[in-house]
């Protein structure tokens, strides 16, 4: 569930929740999002070392949460949420990129509200993220995933900086239409291994894995893809990282060229480590080259349907000098 440092956490529709814990309902305020209609909700959000951020309030507690696609479930905090932390020991571990974050603890969120929408049954992760507030410099309230996201048509506009969330029914369709302004002028299948998003690609014409996820600050190559692929990976410099629990790893960063994922979707050269990524291959059941992250969402204005696999595109507006 855990990649690195540079993943977590996305929070969610609206302006104003109830959220009932115990059975008492109490507020989660998103007072920065805009309700479209019933169905949909918009969010702006701020960059924070290429993580996308929002404002907002639980239990009391002000502060921030990390959008994150590769997440499978909400996380909270332990540092401001320590009441739940002792609710009980969930006595497993949740696997990372750099290495294993030993004993998270659980919590059942009973209901969720948002207006005119509803989650039940939910459960949250409860861990130890005081590493990652204290690198980033914010109050981070914890992350939501793949759990919450997947009943939602997600639109991620680094353009406009701002995420728009519309409910689909069991077969990906909109409950709403007309959502967008700008046209959708491409689109891409993908499929759903456990919570993850893969894509088949290439780099520099050899076929490459990737997995897809707003909180990756940077790309990923692993280390064992083919060398026709690394050809096209040219280091700059070493980077050391901060894992989900703690632990530091050095890596060889620098940019990745001649990425496809298709005849009409490419990429300019986008900012990539070099690591390891079969701890997270394991983990999540699926065989991946490489992670696209921040750098993708920079260069495609993208929606996520997970119910129909798939992707579509906006065109960022043409720069006028």
């Amino acid at each position: 569930m855990f990649r690195w440092l540079i993943r977590i956490f996305l929070f969610f529709i609206g302006c104003n929740f109830a959220f009932a814990l115990d059975g008492v309902n109490l507020p989660i305020l998103l007072t920065k999002a805009e309700i479209v209609n019933e169905h949909t909700t918009r969010i702006p959000f701020k960059v924070i070392d290429h993580l996308m951020v929002i404002e907002g309030q639980l239990l009391g507690e002000n502060g921030n949460f990390i959008i994150d696609t590769g997440s499978e479930h909400m996380i909270l905090n332990k540092v401001h949420f320590p009441k739940l932390y002792n609710h009980q020991n969930k006595g497993v571990t949740t696997s990372g990129v750099i290495n294993t974050i030993d004993n998270p603890y659980e919590k059942q969120i009973k209901e969720f509200f948002l207006n005119n929408f509803k989650l039940q049954d939910k459960t949250s992760d409860v861990i130890d993220l005081s590493h990652i507030e204290n690198s980033k410099k914010i109050k981070l309230l914890g992350i939501i995933g793949y759990s919450i996201l997947k009943d939602y048509e997600v639109f991620i506009d680094l353009y406009l900086n701002q995420m728009t969330l519309t409910r689909v029914d069991r077969l990906g369709n909109k409950l709403a239409q007309k959502v967008y302004l700008e046209k959708i002028i491409d689109s891409i299948d993908f499929s759903l291994k456990k919570h993850t998003i893969v894509l088949n690609g290439s780099i520099n014409d050899q076929k490459v894995r990737f997995g897809l996820d707003t909180a990756a600050e940077f790309n990923q190559i692993n280390k064992s893809v083919k060398r026709k692929a690394l050809k096209y990976f040219i280091p700059t410099k070493r980077l050391v990282l901060t894992g989900a629990s703690n632990k530091e790893i050095e890596v060889l960063a620098g940019k990745l060229h001649r990425v496809k994922l298709s005849n009409t979707i490419y990429f300019g050269p986008m900012d990539t480590v070099l690591t390891n990524l079969n701890q997270m291959n394991e983990a999540f059941g699926t065989q991946l080259d490489g992670i696209l992250g921040y750098e993708f969402f920079k260069q495609k204005r993208t929606i996520i349907n997970y119910q129909k696999e798939k992707l579509y595109f906006i065109n960022y507006p043409i720069q006028r000098f």
